[in-house]
């Protein structure tokens, strides 16, 4: 394991994190470089839609109460 660590130009505790990543989750071991895995994805597609709802629910307040100040 040492060998191929000094190879491939790696700390032989990277190449034994990277081998435990595959053992665990292999078809989501290596995304690369600014990639997330799909549970992280989801999860974070999941908080910018919470936002713009959010956003969104600011909005339809203050137009309410715009609306109603008016008729009062």
């Amino acid at each position: 394991m040492a060998q191929v660590a000094r190879e491939l130009g790696l700390s032989d505790n990277t190449l034994y994190r990277r081998m435990s990543e595959f053992k665990q989750d292999s078809g989501n071991a290596f995304c690369g470089s600014g990639n997330l895995k799909v549970e992280d994805k989801n999860q974070a597609d999941l908080q910018k839609r919470i936002r713009q709802l959010e956003m969104e629910n600011d909005i339809l307040k203050k137009t309410i109460y715009f609306f109603a100040k008016d008729r009062r």
